[in-house]
C-alpha cells in the first residue's frame, strides 16, 4: 500500500512541476538518444564495414601486407606496390580447387574515383553484406570494350545517364592534367547503391583499360602513337598483367591450402589474404577511436543526470509545504525520500522511452538520405544486448543520483511538520 502511494503521489508532483521537469526531460532525452545514437551507429558501421566484401574466400596481389592488399583493392585507397602476372593469373584459373576468379586491375581515375578494370565475372561472383550481389538500376552490365558502369554515388555526384561519354584520367589522384581524351567511354549501366565502396568506383573491361593506354607506355601519351577507338578495337587486347583477383573456393576446407601455396609461388611474389581477417584487424586499429566517442557521448549523459540532481534539488525549497502537509498526515520520512527516488527515475524511464522513439523516427528518416549522400547503410532493426544495457542503465543511473535529493528530504522531513511551512 505504501509503495501505491508512494507512487502515485509522486505522479502527481511531476504532473504539478510538468512545466519545469519538461526541460530538464528534454535534456536527458537528447543524450540519452546521442548515446543510444552512436552504439546504434557504431554497431551499424562495423557490420557495414565488415559485409563490405562476402563470400570471397581469398585475395591475391603481389607481396604486400594484408591490410594494404585490403586498402587498395575493395576501399580503392593506396595502391599496389606491384601487379600480377596475365600468365599467372591464368594458372590460377586451371587449379581445380579454385570455383571462380575475378579480376581487377586499378591505377587509373575518373575524377577522382578509382577506375576498376574487371570481367563479367564480377556482377556474378562479387557479394557483400549478406550474400547481396550487386544491381543495376538502370542500363546494363559493359559488354563492349569502350563501355563503362558507374557507381551509384558517382552518377548522382556528377549527374551521368545513359548514353553519356567519359573520359578517363591517368593516374589515380583527384586531379589530373593527363587525360586519355582520344578514347571516350560510353556510360552503359549504373549501379544501385550498395552502401560500400562499389558506389564510389567506375568499372570497365580489361581490355578497355588495355586500349586507352596504346601509346601511353612511357606514362603519358606519345605523340603519334596513341590510337582512335577504332584503331584500338584492331590491337590485341589482352592484358599483360592486373593488379589483383577475387578467389571464391567452393570447398572452404581447401582454403588454407591454396593461400599457402599461393603465398609460396615461386615465379612470383604473391599474397593471399582472407579479407574476413584482415577486416577485423583493421576494425581494430579504428575501435580505439569509436570506443572513445562512446565515452565522451556517456559523459553528456551524466552531466545532463548532474542537471536533474540540481533541479530537484532546487525545487525542494518550493516543496517545504508539500512535506509538511503530508508529514501532518502520517507520512514517514522514508516516505517523502521515496518520493524523491521515484520522480527521479521516472524521469529517467521517459526520457529513454521517448529517446528510443525519437532514434527510431531518425533512423527511418535519415537511412535513405545516409546512403544517396554518403555511402552508409543503416536500416532499423531491434535492439541488441548491449543497447538494452545502455537503456537499462540510465534509469540505474537516476536511482543513485535520486538518493541525494532523496537523503536531504529524508533529514529535513524528520524535523519538519505542520508548524514549519514557510511564510508566503
Amino acid at each position: 500500500m505504501t509503495v501505491r502511494l508512494a507512487f502515485s503521489l509522486a505522479m502527481a508532483s511531476l504532473w504539478y512541476r510538468r512545466k519545469v521537469l519538461a526541460l530538464v526531460t528534454l535534456t536527458l532525452t537528447l543524450s540519452i538518444t546521442l548515446l543510444l545514437g552512436v552504439q546504434y551507429l557504431r554497431t551499424e558501421v562495423k557490420q557495414t564495414f565488415t559485409n563490405t566484401i562476402s563470400g570471397t574466400d581469398l585475395i591475391v596481389g603481389a607481396r604486400s601486407g594484408q591490410l594494404n592488399l585490403l586498402m587498395y583493392t575493395i576501399f580503392h585507397i593506396g595502391d599496389a606496390t606491384n601487379n600480377i602476372r596475365w600468365n599467372t593469373y591464368q594458372k590460377l584459373q586451371e587449379d581445380q580447387r579454385i570455383d571462380w576468379l575475378v579480376p581487377l586491375s586499378l591505377g587509373d581515375s575518373y575524377r577522382g574515383h578509382r577506375v576498376v578494370g574487371t570481367s563479367e565475372q564480377f556482377p556474378e561472383y562479387f557479394r557483400y553484406g549478406r550474400d547481396q550481389k550487386p544491381e543495376l538500376v538502370e542500363g546494363k552490365w559493359f559488354s563492349e570494350v569502350f563501355e563503362v558502369v558507374l557507381g551509384a554515388r558517382v552518377a548522382r555526384r556528377h549527374g551521368h545517364q545513359l548514353g553519356d561519354d567519359i573520359i578517363l584520367s591517368h593516374g589515380g589522384g583527384r586531379t589530373s592534367f593527363s587525360n586519355h581524351k582520344d578514347t571516350p567511354f560510353t556510360v552503359a549501366g549504373v549501379l544501385a547503391p550498395t552502401g560500400t565502396p562499389v558506389d564510389q568506383a567506375v568499372y570497365v573491361s580489361l581490355e578497355g583499360l588495355e586500349a586507352i593506354h596504346i601509346g601511353w607506355e612511357s606514362g603519358v601519351a606519345i605523340p603519334g602513337r596513341t590510337v582512335t577507338p577504332e584503331q584500338a578495337l584492331e590491337r590485341d587486347l589482352a592484358p599483360d598483367n592486373i593488379t589483383a583477383a577475387l578467389v571464391g573456393i567452393e570447398r572452404k576446407v581447401l582454403t588454407f591450402q591454396v593461400q599457402r601455396e599461393i603465398n609460396e609461388f615461386r615465379e612470383e611474389p604473391l599474397s593471399a589474404i582472407l579479407p574476413g581477417v584482415a577486416l577485423s584487424e583493421l576494425w581494430r586499429i579504428m575501435g580505439q577511436f569509436e570506443n572513445a566517442l562512446l565515452g565522451i557521448t556517456g559523459f553528456v549523459v551524466v552531466t545532463s543526470l548532474i542537471g536533474l540532481i540540481a533541479v530537484l534539488l532546487t525545487l525542494q525549497v518550493q516543496r517545504r509545504q508539500e512535506v509538511a502537509i503530508l508529514r501532518a498526515t502520517g507520512a514517514s520520512p522514508l516516505l517523502i525520500a521515496a518520493l524523491h527516488v521515484i520522480e527521479c527515475v521516472a524521469l529517467a524511464i521517459a526520457a529513454c522511452i521517448l529517446a528510443v522513439i525519437a532514434g527510431a523516427a531518425g533512423i527511418a528518416g535519415l537511412s535513405p538520405w545516409l546512403l544517396e549522400t554518403w555511402g552508409i547503410q543503416i536500416g532499423l532493426r531491434p535492439l541488441n544486448g548491449m543497447e538494452w544495457l545502455i537503456i537499462a542503465s540510465v534509469p540505474c543511473a537516476a536511482f543513485v543520483v535520486g538518493l541525494i535529493p532523496a537523503l536531504q528530504a529524508w533529514r529535513g522531513s524528520r524535523k519538519q511538520g505542520l508548524g514549519h511551512v514557510a511564510p508566503e
